[in-house]
């Protein structure tokens, strides 16, 4: 059985190598995410995926602003 912890430092590191596979910093990803009518500051932004606690909406919000339309889970 996998534990909250293990989920969330999965979503995070998901989060993360999309981030790092399209080329961007967070700093970017705010701007992004701004245009989507996201307000978060880069600092939140960070503060939240070495935390790895966000909700699924943060999730779906980043991935949008990343321009991903489909997700494997396997």
């Amino acid at each position: 059985m996998i534990s909250k912890s293990e989920w969330e430092a999965g979503a995070s590191n998901l989060l993360k190598s999309v981030i790092k596979r399209k080329g961007l910093t967070y700093a970017q990803l705010t701007e992004r995410l701004e245009a989507e009518g996201v307000h978060e500051s880069e600092a939140s932004i960070r503060n939240k995926l070495s935390r790895g606690t966000f909700s699924a909406v943060f999730l779906l919000q980043c991935l949008k602003a990343l321009g991903i339309e489909n997700l494997r889970m396997d």
